[in-house]
């Protein structure tokens, strides 16, 4: 797994493989668990995500600056749809990646989140 924190569009990158980006679906249902990055961390890459539960409202997708790791947090019901998206973009054999933007109204994640775009084990884009 790789996590790229990209300062030109304020948003963290995800690549991972189908076995881990299913493990990080898993880890966000359960709110707890830390998945480590491939890569040492450095000015631009991070060194896992930390997932935890909170009480919410929505989900929060932030950076902690002094460990360097990508944290996700909130309330169940809204982790279990962010999971969701997760597993389905795991199982996509055509490849693909998903924006996780946050917008006034958005169904789960709460304001102030950070932009995640995350790239399918296939590639970035679809292979059609």
């Amino acid at each position: 797994m790789r996590l790229v924190s990209d300062s030109r569009y304020s948003e963290v990158v995800l690549s991972a493989s189908m076995e881990e980006l299913t493990l990080l679906a898993s880890m966000v249902v359960q709110g707890e668990g830390m998945l480590g990055s491939t890569l040492s961390p450095s000015e631009t890459d991070l060194a896992g995500i930390e997932v935890k539960s909170t009480s919410g409202p929505g989900v929060l997708i932030h950076r902690d600056a002094e460990r360097q790791i990508l944290v996700i947090s909130g309330d169940f019901a809204d982790r279990a749809v962010l999971a969701e998206n997760l597993r389905g973009l795991a199982s996509a054999e055509e490849g693909g990646h998903l924006h996780i933007d946050y917008f006034p109204g958005h169904p789960y994640l709460a304001e102030g989140s950070l932009p995640l775009v995350v790239n399918s084990a296939h590639g970035g884009m679809p292979a059609r």
